[in-house]
């Protein structure tokens, strides 16, 4: 007795849903990492589960390019979180402003010295 595909697709749907839904609500970088992690998780189930219903393996290798894809992402994405706690900036996704220290010191629509108040609170 197999499971249906239809169940592998329902479940891969709804991963992917919940990671749209935090992608998009949620503002601390490393949340909205681990979504698009969910959503590419999302997408395996669905291709190795399209694989195993049509007995063919063209979905396993488009499989291991996402998860290759995927670790590169986890690993790019350490790196900028971990270079934005190094430089005391907020992990918050609308608050980050600048990776490198010769760039931009202030927001727009305002004085520098009143951008960068803001900023520091």
């Amino acid at each position: 007795m197999s499971v249906p595909i239809s169940y592998y697709l329902v479940l891969s749907g709804i991963l992917f849903g919940l990671g749209v839904v935090a992608f998009v609500f949620k503002r601390n970088v490393i949340t909205v990492f681990m979504s698009i992690e969910l959503m590419l998780n999302a997408v395996n189930l669905a291709f190795v589960a399209f694989a195993r219903a049509h007995q063919q393996l063209d979905g396993l290798v488009f499989v291991f390019f996402v998860i290759v894809v995927a670790a590169a992402e986890a690993a790019v994405g350490l790196a900028i979180v971990m270079m934005m706690a190094q430089n005391g900036q907020s992990l918050n996704v609308e608050r980050a402003h600048s990776l490198g220290e010769g760039g931009p010191t202030y927001l727009p629509g305002g004085s520098a010295a009143e951008s960068r108040e803001a900023l520091k609170s």
